[in-house]
C-alpha cells in the first residue's frame, strides 16, 4: 500500500526548444510506492517531462521546481538524479551488445579492488541482481546473445544497482511480446511490494489499467488531469477521451474491403540465418496477397516473421537457399533493395531508429531518400519538389513538427514513425510491407495509420502487416498468418480468426505449410 505522502512534486514546468514549446506549466504528484503511468499522444511532452527530471535537460534549461523525498532538488545531468535515486529507462535500450551482461549493469560505477576490476565481485553481484528480477543468465553473456525481454530486465537489475528510489519506464513493453510484457508488469509489482515506486509511460492501455495506482494525462505539453484509479471509473476509455480530447467509438475506422485478383504470391521460400548457416529462419514458406488486401502476419518473438519479410525485401537478411516470388503476375528477383523498390515494394521496418531513419537527416531529406529519382532532373534533386513532398505527408499524417527542415532525432519516437511512413508511401508501391506500423504510437495516432493502411488497400494495393498486438491484426486484416520456428504454420480469414485460434497455430512447432491456395481463399 502507497504512502499518501508524495515522493515526487514536479511544478510549473516549462521546456522550449527553437521554433516548439514541448511543455507548458505542467504539475506532477506522485505518491510514494505508487506505479503512476503518464499518458499522452504523441509528442504531447511525455519524455521531455521525464528527461527533466532525470538531468537529460539539465536545471536551467527549463522553468519550474522538483521537489523529491521532501526537498527541492535541480539535477545537472543523469547521474545527479541517479545519485538522488532517480533511475530512468528509456525506450531505446542503453546496452552495449558486445560487452557482457555484467559488464552492462556496472558500465561507469565497475567493482574495483585495488586500482582494478574485480570481476569475481562483478560477477557475484551482477548474479544476484539477475536473480531479482528473474533472469536465469550467464552474467558473462554478451547482450547481443540476449532477446530484448531479457535486456529490459538487464536494464532493470542495472538500475536495482543504483539503489534506485523511483523507477522511470518509457515504453517498456513496446518491444515486447505478450509472455515477456506479462513478466516485467509481474517485476514492476514485485519492486513496488519492496518499496520502490515507479513511474510508466505506455501507449498500452490495456496494461495501465491493470497496473496503475494513478493516471496523469498530458496533451499538447499541458497537465490534463490526474485519475486516481483506486477510486474506480478508469477504463481504457476514460484515458483515450484525456488523451485526445475526445471518444473513439471505435479503435478501426470502417472499412469494406474490395479485393481482387493475386498481385503477390511466394513459393517454397526458403532461407538460411546469415551467421548460423545451418539454422532456416524461413522454412518453405508459400502465401499470397491480392489486390486491395490487407494481410496479417502474427508469431511469437524469434518465430521469423521479420526474417522473412526482410528476405523477400531486396534479400537484405539471410541466406537465400530456395522459392520463388511473383509480383503483378511476373516471376521476379529481386537481389537487392534497390531492385526490390524499383518493381514496386515497400517495407517498413519494425526497428525505426536502427533501420528505418538516418538521425543525422531531417524530415524532408528522410521522406524522398527512398526513390530520389523521383523528385530528380539530369541527377540533381529538385529541392522545391522535396520540400513540397514532405510537407504534403506531413500535413496527411498529421506530423507534429514546427517545419520539415526538423531535424528526426527531434521529434517524438511516434512522429518518428509517421516519417518513416510517408518516406515509403513516396515511393509508391503496389506492395506495402508493415512491421510493428504503430510500435510505441498512441491511440489516436493508430487509428489515423490504419486509416491509411485502410486507404491503400482500397487504392488496390497490397498490404502486409507484421505485429505483436493480435487486436490489432484481427481488427485490421483480411486473413492472417501465423508462423511459428521459421515456418508458417496456418491462415485463417478475418470471419474465423479470434486470439485463441491464432495463439493456437503461433505456438504449433511441427506441421507442414497451411493448404490455402489463391484459388481456396477466392
Amino acid at each position: 500500500m502507497a504512502d499518501s505522502a508524495p515522493i515526487l512534486e514536479m511544478t510549473g514546468i516549462t521546456k522550449t526548444f527553437p521554433g516548439v514549446k514541448a511543455l507548458s506549466d505542467v504539475t506532477l504528484t506522485v505518491r510514494r510506492g505508487d506505479v503512476h503511468a503518464i499518458c499522452g499522444e504523441n509528442g504531447a511532452g511525455k519524455s521531455t517531462l521525464m528527461k527533466v527530471l532525470s538531468g537529460v535537460h539539465p536545471h536551467g534549461s527549463y522553468d519550474g521546481t522538483i521537489r523529491f523525498n521532501g526537498a527541492d532538488v535541480t539535477f545537472n545531468n543523469i547521474r545527479d538524479s541517479e545519485h538522488a535515486g532517480i533511475v530512468i529507462i528509456h525506450q531505446e535500450l542503453a546496452l552495449i551488445p558486445e560487452l557482457s551482461i555484467a559488464e552492462n549493469i556496472f558500465l561507469g560505477n565497475e567493482e574495483t579492488r585495488r586500482g582494478a576490476i574485480d570481476w569475481v565481485s562483478t560477477n557475484n553481484r551482477a548474479r544476484d541482481l539477475l536473480a531479482r528480477v528473474g533472469l536465469e543468465e550467464d552474467p558473462e553473456t554478451p547482450i547481443k546473445n540476449i532477446g530484448v525481454g531479457k535486456q529490459q530486465l538487464v536494464e532493470i537489475a542495472k538500475a536495482l544497482s543504483k539503489d534506485v528510489k523511483l523507477l522511470i519506464l518509457d515504453e517498456p513493453t513496446a518491444a515486447l511480446n505478450e509472455e515477456d510484457s506479462r513478466h516485467l508488469l509481474d517485476l514492476i509489482r514485485g519492486l513496488q511490494a519492496k518499496g520502490i515506486t515507479s513511474i510508466m509511460i505506455s501507449h498500452k492501455l490495456n496494461e495501465i489499467e491493470a497496473i496503475a495506482d494513478a493516471i496523469t494525462i498530458i496533451r499538447d505539453g499541458q497537465t490534463v488531469e490526474t485519475l486516481d484509479v483506486r477510486e474506480g471509473a478508469v477504463d481504457e476509455d476514460r484515458i483515450i477521451r484525456g488523451m485526445v480530447g475526445r471518444s473513439l467509438e471505435s479503435r478501426f475506422p470502417d472499412h469494406t474491403p474490395d479485393i481482387g485478383e493475386v498481385m503477390f504470391e511466394v513459393k517454397n521460400w526458403t532461407v538460411a540465418h546469415p551467421q548460423v548457416p545451418e539454422r532456416l529462419v524461413a522454412k518453405q514458406s508459400e502465401f499470397f496477397v491480392r489486390r486491395g488486401e490487407i494481410v496479417g502476419f502474427a508469431g511469437l518473438m524469434g518465430s521469423g516473421r521479420t526474417e522473412l519479410m526482410r528476405s523477400l525485401f531486396g534479400h537484405s537478411y539471410g541466406t537465400w537457399l530456395s522459392g520463388e516470388m511473383t509480383l503483378n503476375g511476373k516471376r521476379v528477383d529481386l537481389r537487392s533493395v534497390p531492385a526490390a523498390i524499383d518493381a514496386g515494394i515497400g517495407y517498413l521496418t519494425e526497428d525505426r531508429k536502427t533501420l528505418g531513419l538516418n538521425l543525422l537527416d531531417d524530415i524532408k531529406s528522410t521522406t524522398v531518400s527512398a526513390k530520389l529519382k523521383k523528385i530528380a532532373h539530369n541527377f540533381v534533386i529538385d529541392r522545391r519538389a522535396e520540400h513540397k513532398a514532405a510537407e504534403d505527408y506531413r500535413q496527411a499524417l498529421r506530423t507534429r513538427t514546427p517545419s520539415v527542415d526538423y531535424g528526426v532525432a527531434k521529434l517524438s519516437g511516434g512522429n518518428q514513425q509517421k516519417v518513416v511512413l510517408a518516406k515509403w508511401l513516396f515511393t509508391d508501391p503496389d506492395l506495402l510491407i508493415l512491421d510493428e506500423p504503430t510500435r510505441g504510437i498512441d491511440v489516436g495516432a493508430k487509428y489515423e495509420i490504419y486509416g491509411i493502411i485502410q486507404r491503400l488497400a482500397s487504392q488496390g494495393k497490397g498490404v502486409i502487416v507484421v505485429s505483436s498486438e493480435l487486436p490489432e491484426l484481427l481488427g485490421l486484416s483480411d486473413r492472417i498468418y501465423t508462423i511459428s520456428e521459421g515456418r508458417i504454420t496456418g491462415v485463417l480469414d478475418k470471419d474465423n480468426a479470434d486470439q485463441e485460434s491464432l495463439m493456437r497455430l503461433m505456438t504449433k512447432t511441427t506441421g507442414s505449410t497451411p493448404s490455402s491456395t489463391p484459388k481456396d481463399a477466392a
